[in-house]
């Protein structure tokens, strides 16, 4: 999540609404049209076409992370809500407070949202801004990973269970020892170990955990040094319990295909956020956001560790500042799950999840994706 912003108009759209949805019980609801906060009555500023509409448009929703669990599909997002909170470049309107699930059988079917699986009140050692989240199965527990400022404005991963996919979840009482910065994103081997990536620069404060301390200065948070090696994500093996890391958190070296490592000044391929790790044809798939010029982006390696060598374009820029995606195999098909700000009309922190398919050439290479209509 976020930073370096920039917006447009628009008139935000039916905030009573979208207030009672924010504050609702954890009650299930299937999603449809009668539920929307915006209506087409409404003039809307003039857009492109997307090639996708909404999953759901009850609530604003962001950073889907998507899962196949018992054989039917769960996405697990950040939950955007109008806090009235001023902006600035780092985000700090980006105030959410809560996580619903939602699920769905099919792709194109009927969508429930399951109600508030987490709250930021549950999480004893919460400040704010409850920022993009992921899930994993195992041990027969359902795990919520979500990244959260502590007491003292410090972002940190913390975990929380439950025997349902859909919560509630249950935070343990403090934050994963040595986790930092935004984004978690578990991925779990064919030989059952799992691994967290994680980080996000500026607003996400990955450059300040240079030396593994947090710099609360500012000393070291210069990201102009653009013709050094870009900071690098972060990636750690997990515990058996899914609850800690099992060893040292190790850099994910992305490099070019020379096998340089892609340098600060490389806004186009370097990373930003949003980590991402899928397997295909026995090759990993390391996917994250460029940021400030708003690519969805994809390195390939032979180890869950890297390096990973660049390969190219996932998903181009979208409407709104933000771009963040997850990639999930269903029935035999691939999906990309990504959220753009049509349906707010551009406003960068009010996001709408959406899925289409994701298509793979003869080289194992990726298809890139335009969100609009040309």
């Amino acid at each position: 999540m976020k930073n370096h912003l920039k917006f447009s108009g628009g008139t935000l759209l039916a905030i009573g609404l979208l207030i009672s949805a924010c504050q609702g019980k954890k009650t299930e609801t299937v999603v449809n049209e009668a539920d929307s906060v915006a209506q087409d009555s409404v003039a809307k500023k003039e857009l492109p076409k997307p090639i996708n509409e909404p999953l759901v448009t009850h609530m604003y929703t962001a950073d889907p992370s998507a899962h196949v669990f018992n054989g039917k599909i769960y996405i697990y997002p950040s939950h955007d809500i109008e806090s009235n909170v001023p902006q600035d470049d780092e985000g700090g309107h980006f105030d959410m407070k809560d996580y619903h699930v939602l699920s769905m059988d099919s792709i194109g079917g009927k969508v429930t949202d399951h109600g508030v699986a987490l709250d930021i009140k549950d999480v004893p050692w919460a400040g704010r801004q409850m920022w993009a989240p992921d899930a994993a199965f195992k041990n027969g527990k359902y795990y919520l990973y979500f990244p959260v400022k502590d007491k003292k404005d410090v972002f940190h991963i913390g975990v929380a269970t439950s025997a349902s996919p859909t919560g509630p979840f249950k935070a343990e009482p403090n934050f994963i020892k040595g986790s930092y910065s935004i984004d978690p994103a578990v991925f779990t081997d064919t030989d059952g170990k799992s691994y967290m990536y994680f980080g996000g620069i500026w607003g996400g404060q990955l450059q300040r955990w240079s030396d593994g301390k947090y710099d609360s200065t500012g000393s070291k948070t210069d990201l102009k040094k653009d013709s050094l090696p870009a900071i690098s994500p972060r990636v750690a093996l997990m515990s058996k319990d899914m609850l800690s890391f099992a060893g040292p958190v190790k850099d994910v070296k992305i490099l070019d295909p020379e096998g340089k490592p892609l340098l600060g000044g490389d806004h186009d391929r370097r990373f930003f956020e949003a980590s991402w790790v899928h397997k295909y044809n026995g090759k990993y798939y390391f996917s994250y956001s460029t940021g400030d010029t708003h690519f969805i982006a994809y390195a390939i390696g032979d180890s869950p560790y890297g390096p990973f060598t660049y390969k190219g374009v996932i998903l181009n820029p979208v409407v709104g500042w933000t771009n963040h995606h997850s990639i999930v195999e269903i029935n035999g098909k691939w999906y990309l799950f990504y959220h753009d700000s049509v349906f707010s009309e551009d406003k960068t922190h009010l996001r709408t999840i959406k899925v289409t398919e994701l298509k793979y050439n003869p080289d194992d290479t990726i298809q890139p994706i335009d969100a609009y209509h040309k």
